[in-house]
């Protein structure tokens, strides 16, 4: 295996097999112990690269929401304070997990509140502070809470179900992303801090298999993570990363496993039952990271720190002259998978770039589909589908709005 992302691979062992299959038929800077290495199975896998900048196919986003709620003054539940997950139903509608009143609300097609679902506390089925949030067949809702790191499950009917903890505990959420897929495994991640910490030696983001009722199956894959040092120059000593250094990323939805340590331009694809079955290259000529570009990225960060009026101290030891710089930019800013099995690459906007670039997404099976700009200010997408985004429209003051588009894919485009 090339790259930064290590996956340990050959034959599945018979033990190892049998557990995931009892498993899976049940239907139901962390440092822990050492965990069980899970071999990867990656025979046949397809090893896809590509030039994608090359190519002119282009998706669009339909001019009009198809649905869009958030701006109705005669329901207070429409108005949100910071939606942290938002995700598409069977029947169309829509379920909107909002961080300030620890609350799942779920909306039919027509963007009327239908229920709600959750509350802040500790007792079964509340938050002690709700964050993201899948859906799984039957429309189960997982709805992550922390601390420590756990799922509240509850029907789209507003039924609590249980509460899934992870074993061993995670203090905190998953570092770099995870996810939980369609057969009740969840995809989590353990940032392995580096020994020293000297800038020399990148962390490693360990993405851990668990089972639906939270027990660890074993290691899926190591990510190469950031690298950290003090400057130690006089300041506090905060532990900063390199400017311009790479972040992992990972996802999980439905049957699709992606990660990228935002390096390399690679992705790597597994399915729900941890098979490594695709390895995403593109050309990217990629660029070295200049003295400018370190001098434009401490006067940016010194004109964030005065809008405060004053530096702080960790503000002082990230514009430190002995904080260091990487030697050359990430390609990519985070990777997300769809919900049809599709990957979408955030690719990273270098300092001067015009304008953010365009998404780009592969196929199940790894083919080029198409770039994307969604050409709408200030929208995120949340969830990709075969024919629709949805995601989180943010005003200029901050308001937040859900909205879903249409997704038209160039014609001829692989499935």
């Amino acid at each position: 295996m090339t790259g930064c992302t290590e996956i340990a691979s050959g034959t599945r062992s018979a033990a190892v097999t049998a557990a995931l299959a009892l498993i899976l038929g049940t239907g139901c800077g962390d440092q822990p112990a050492p965990a069980p290495r899970i071999e990867v199975d990656s025979a046949g896998v397809r090893i896809v690269t590509i030039d994608p900048l090359a190519s002119d196919a282009v998706c669009t986003l339909s001019e009009e929401p198809t649905f869009y709620i958030g701006d109705s003054e005669a329901s207070d539940e429409q108005w949100f304070t910071r939606v942290l997950g938002t995700v598409r139903l069977s029947d169309g509608s829509v379920a909107v997990a909002d961080d300030y009143t620890m609350q799942v609300r779920i909306f039919d097609r027509s963007g009327a509140h239908v229920r709600s679902m959750g509350r802040e506390g500790e007792g079964p089925g509340e938050f002690k502070r709700l964050w993201l949030m899948w859906r799984l067949p039957g429309d189960t809702l997982w709805v992550g809470d922390y601390r420590p790191w756990r799922y509240q499950v509850y029907t789209a009917a507003g039924e609590w179900v249980r509460t899934v903890t992870m074993d061993p505990v995670y203090p905190n959420p998953p570092r770099g992303g995870g996810g939980v897929l369609a057969n009740g495994l969840s995809i989590n991640v353990r940032q392995m801090s580096a020994r020293p910490q000297d800038f020399s030696t990148p962390d490693r983001n360990q993405v851990e298999a668990h089972a639906p009722d939270g027990k660890l199956i074993g290691v899926l894959a190591t990510v190469r993570g950031r690298t950290f040092g003090q400057v130690d120059d006089g300041t506090l000593n905060y532990y900063l990363s390199p400017w311009y250094d790479s972040s992992p990323t990972i996802d999980a939805e439905g049957r699709t496993i992606v990660t990228a340590n935002g390096r390399d331009p690679e992705v790597r694809v597994l399915d729900d039952e941890m098979h490594l079955r695709l390895i995403l290259r593109w050309d990217d000529p990629g660029a070295n990271v200049t003295s400018a570009d370190i001098q434009a990225a401490r006067e940016a960060e010194r004109r964030r720190a005065l809008e405060d009026g004053e530096i702080s101290q960790f503000e002082e030891a990230n514009l430190s002259p002995k904080r260091p710089a990487a030697d050359v930019f990430p390609t990519v800013s985070s990777v997300k998978a769809g919900v049809d099995g599709t990957v979408w690459v955030y690719r990273y906007r270098r300092p001067g770039a015009p304008a953010r670039p365009r998404l780009m997404g592969f196929s199940p099976d790894g083919d080029f589909v198409c770039h994307l700009t969604t050409g709408k200010s200030g929208f995120t997408i949340r969830e990709f589908g075969a024919d629709y985004v949805l995601g989180v429209h943010t005003t200029e003051l901050g308001v937040q709005h859900v909205a879903m588009y249409d997704l038209v894919r160039p014609e001829g485009a692989p499935e």
